[in-house]
C-alpha cells in the first residue's frame, strides 16, 4: 500500500453522508504502530501462518521512511515504538472495515 493511497483515501462522510472525503479533507490523522502480531494468515488450518519479520535492521529504515513518505504528503502522523509492546486502544467509527492489501 502505497503513501498516495492512503493519504487520499475517501473514508469519510461528505454533508450527504457518502464516503467522499479524504482524511486530508476532515483535518484527520494517522497512528501508525509498527505490530508484527497483527498481521497474520489463517486461511488453512486452525492457526495463524508463521511469518519471519524482517531484521530491524532492514525494517526499521522501511518503517521510518513509510512514516517519512506519509508525512511529506501532508499527513498529520503518530506513532508508536517500534519493535516494543505497546497497548493500542480504537474506537471504530462506523459501519466499514476495508482490507486495503492482500
Amino acid at each position: 500500500m502505497d503513501a498516495d493511497k492512503i493519504v487520499g483515501l475517501r473514508l469519510f462522510a461528505d454533508a450527504d453522508g457518502k464516503m467522499n472525503l479524504a482524511m486530508g479533507d476532515v483535518d484527520g490523522a494517522l497512528l501508525v504502530v509498527s505490530q508484527f502480531t497483527l498481521y497474520g494468515n489463517a486461511e488453512k488450518g486452525r492457526r495463524r501462518a508463521s511469518l519471519t519479520p524482517r531484521a530491524p535492521e532492514v525494517a526499521i529504515p522501511l518503517y521510518e521512511r513509510f512514516l517519512a513518505m506519509l508525512r511529506e504528503r501532508g499527513a498529520r502522523t503518530e506513532t508508536g515504538e517500534f519493535g516494543a509492546m505497546m497497548d493500542v486502544e480504537l474506537v471504530n467509527d462506523g459501519p466499514v472495515t476495508l482490507w486495503l492489501e492482500r
